[in-house]
């Protein structure tokens, strides 16, 4: 199964009792339809739990607003309240993760400074006279 979202918010490691980490991070899949005879457009947000077992490094990049592109499988987990009432959630168990561009306010990383070949350069390239 393949689902596109934004993160919610930035991505947690966990490790499990037996050392493994695992990255929990959720996504809001945004979609919208019009119903029949309507004219206005009705608009869907679904969140779902994420779980990533591969690679616990990934998390640094799986911050809020990020769009992902997920493939992996979907559970529902099915359980009882102290009230009795039924409730549910959805966890997709990631096993691919693409990412598509960064969040909308992540800082841009900083350039790269100018290469100096063995000490030949003693001032920086900007203040060069040609």
């Amino acid at each position: 199964m393949e689902i596109i979202g934004r993160v919610t918010k930035d991505a947690e490691v966990k490790t499990t009792k037996s050392e493994k980490q695992v990255v929990n991070f959720s996504v809001a899949i945004n979609d919208s339809y019009k119903q029949k005879g309507a004219s206005e457009v009705t608009k869907v947000v679904t969140y779902v739990d994420c779980s990533y077992w591969a690679n616990p490094a990934l998390a640094q990049y799986l911050t809020k607003d990020t769009l992902v592109e997920l493939q992996g499988r979907i559970s529902l987990n099915v359980y009882n309240d102290m009230k009795g009432e039924a409730k549910g959630s959805l966890r997709f168990h990631v096993n691919n993760i693409k990412l598509h561009g960064g969040n909308k306010t992540a800082a841009k990383p900083a350039e790269a400074p100018a290469p100096v070949i063995a000490g030949e350069l003693t001032e920086p390239l900007d203040d060069l006279p040609f």
